[in-house]
């Protein structure tokens, strides 16, 4: 996953097709994704999850490729679930350590249970 600090994250341009923001409140399976190389979904607060699902439902049911983005409420301790969720970059607070964020991944290299990046679980991949 990238992590970006707030200050290099540019959000969609008006008028830029290949760039959207989606609401919490909208539909991810409606959302055209013809020419869409990133997808922007907001975290309100740290409480608020439904762009967890938003981002599930693009990768995995959608089959989108792009870049799917978290903004907002980014903690860090989310980011490892972010992953799984589907989600290709977060961008991290005002102040928070992007090095804080890496060492996440460290902490977690690995799950048991498949997810919607590698939805094959581990007993059942060739590495097992």
């Amino acid at each position: 996953m990238k992590i970006l600090a707030s200050q290099d994250h540019q959000p969609p341009a008006e008028g830029d097709a290949r760039t959207v923001a989606l609401a919490n409140d909208a539909d991810a399976l409606a959302l055209p994704l013809d020419g869409v190389e990133r997808v922007d979904l907001h975290f309100p607060s740290f409480t608020d999850g439904r762009a967890f699902s938003q981002a599930f439902l693009l990768r995995r049911r959608r089959g989108f490729a792009g870049d799917i983005r978290a903004t907002g409420d980014v903690l860090i301790d989310q980011l490892v679930q972010m992953q799984r969720t589907g989600f290709s970059s977060a961008v991290l607070r005002e102040g928070v350590d992007p090095a804080d964020a890496q060492r996440q991944f460290e902490r977690f290299p690995g799950f048991y249970q498949g997810d919607a990046v590698n939805p094959q679980p581990l007993f059942a991949s060739k590495a097992a």
